[in-house]
């Protein structure tokens, strides 16, 4: 056992020279890296001249982070990992795992009483120790809360992975009735809006593009000008018509599949790059149609004063309307009766997208989805008309995406072209890529965390004590957003749920007409 572990603390000790070694290449590596990205940043004066602020500060924090954790991955993390494999001599059992060690009761226990004390008193000691150490304190606050959700789920994964859906549906639909429970009505207004509508916003065009990309396997780099056409269409029509936004929904849908199989025409000969390239110019094309098309869009300045959604007219959301929901429930006046009306409409929207995927999957044209997605010639040769296969996966996905951007208007109350840059695009193929493509449940995890996390990053007052009061952590949502996608691609290359397996299988032999094999049977 002695020798054991002096062999260990040998090895430990021939392992410093390396983790320094690269800690310093990967020092000079981050640092050629974030000079420019970090180090120096553009603004403007009060002559609004265009002047490079230094930040050398920030790049040394960033730089040093880079350093140590290369330093600490080499010198224990790995040695670590290593030792994990090996049992122990007298007993013959594998150590712990990580997991196991981690979560353990007292942890819990503790992590909840943290949670609960600074719930409870947050304010209170805020107000006794200052903002700065206050910051600290909402971060304890956080991690407390995570670690024990952590908990949750690592010992109760087997009965959450065996009812996922059901008890990801159930948590949907309670989670504006906790939020309001938790902070009241005007408290909810940013978690029901910023976390519940936004993220579901997401799901829902992402799963639209699933089935463009995931199961027909079409690359599409436009997919935003869809949700373009169906935002204006609502815009547009709403504001010269006052039509209802429950007829515009699915005239926005229409107009938005319409949309998609023109755009599926000229692409039907294209794959790979070719067709990236060519939808991308699409999504631009429509983009800057309404930015010149000034007579009807307004160009830049986009369109406002869209008509909010009411409750199939029995009753409104406008506090001047006679049928305002207070009035005829008698009930108090609040800004967040119309968020939580939204959260519950996306996300029914939401639902009947996954719904209608699934199914779709489970009949002819999505199996020919399926088939043109894992070989182009071998779909062609079984007999598939791929030209109607490609168009009828465009104008689907199309068509969700007209949903989500009618749905975007009325909640915004204006559009602009600004709305739908190629920067829309990127983060919902990136969120297809990363939750897995073809798979439902990994896109909705991927959104959660990638869109979840950059309105999480909004939250953080505390980094700006550390970094300074100038610090603003939402603007390094895309250097973390890339971060997070390089981990996965490593780590889970298909994806956080990746499944491309088909959806008919044949699990056992059947008898077939001889017509179809030489000896009559299969």
């Amino acid at each position: 056992m002695v020798q054991a572990v002096s062999a260990n603390r040998v090895e430990t000790e021939n392992l410093f020279p390396r983790a320094i070694r690269e800690a310093l290449y990967a020092g000079v590596l981050a640092f050629g890296l974030f000079v420019l990205l970090v180090g120096l940043k553009t603004d403007q004066n009060i002559r609004n001249e265009l002047i490079i602020v230094q930040r050398w500060g920030l790049l040394a924090v960033v730089v040093a982070l880079v350093m140590i954790g290369r330093f600490v991955t080499v010198a224990y993390i790995r040695p670590f990992i290593a030792g994990q494999k090996i049992a122990d001599i007298t007993t013959g059992l594998l150590p712990d795992t990580v997991a196991v060690r981690f979560f353990r009761l007292p942890y819990f226990i503790a992590a909840l009483v943290v949670a609960a004390i600074l719930l409870a008193f947050g304010a209170s000691l805020t107000a006794a120790v200052g903002p700065q150490v206050g910051a600290y304190l909402g971060m304890v606050r956080g991690l407390a809360i995570i670690y024990a959700l952590a908990w949750l789920l690592y010992y109760f994964r087997t009965f959450i992975l065996a009812n996922f859906s059901a008890l990801g549906v159930t948590l949907l639909v309670l989670y504006p009735i906790v939020i309001v429970a938790a902070f009241g009505f005007q408290g909810s207004l940013k978690w029901v809006d910023n976390f519940g509508i936004q993220i579901l916003i997401y799901v829902m065009l992402a799963w639209g593009l699933n089935i463009v990309v995931g199961l027909a396997g079409l690359l599409d780099l436009g997919y935003v000008a869809f949700y373009a056409v169906g935002a204006y269409c609502y815009a547009l029509l709403g504001t010269e018509f006052g039509w209802s936004f429950w007829i515009l929904l699915p005239a926005a849908g229409a107009m938005a599949a319409f949309w998609g199989v023109i755009l599926g025409f000229p692409v039907l000969r294209l794959r790979g790059d070719y067709l990236a390239i060519v939808t991308l110019a699409f999504g631009e094309i429509i983009r800057l149609v309404l930015i010149n098309w000034r007579e009807v869009t307004n160009g830049s300045a986009g369109i406002s004063g869209i008509p909010k959604v009411t409750f199939f007219g029995l009753f409104s959301f406008n506090v001047t309307d006679d049928n305002y929901i207070s009035k005829v429930f008698d009930i108090a006046q609040s800004g967040a009766y119309y968020k939580i009306f939204l959260y519950y409409l996306i996300l029914g929207l939401a639902l009947l997208t996954a719904f209608v995927t699934l199914r779709l999957r489970s009949m002819p044209v999505g199996r020919a989805w399926e088939a043109l997605r894992e070989d182009e010639i071998a779909c062609r040769s079984l007999g598939i008309n791929t030209t109607t296969t490609k168009l009828t996966a465009f104008a689907t996905g199309a068509m969700f995406g007209g949903f989500a951007g009618s749905f975007f208007a009325a909640r915004q109350g204006f559009v602009s072209p600004e709305s739908f840059v190629f920067l829309e695009s990127a983060i919902i193929l990136a969120i297809v890529v990363l939750g897995g493509m073809g798979s439902l449940t990994g896109i909705a995890i991927a959104a959660l965390v990638m869109i979840g996390g950059t309105e999480i990053l909004r939250e953080l007052d505390f980094l700006k004590v550390i970094f300074g009061p100038s610090f603003t952590p939402e603007l390094y949502r895309m250097l973390l957003f890339g971060a997070a996608m390089v981990i996965v691609m490593i780590w889970k290359p298909r994806g956080f749920v990746g499944s491309r397996e088909p959806t008919a299988f044949l699990f056992k032999k059947k008898s077939v007409s001889g017509s179809f094999t030489k000896e009559g049977h299969g």
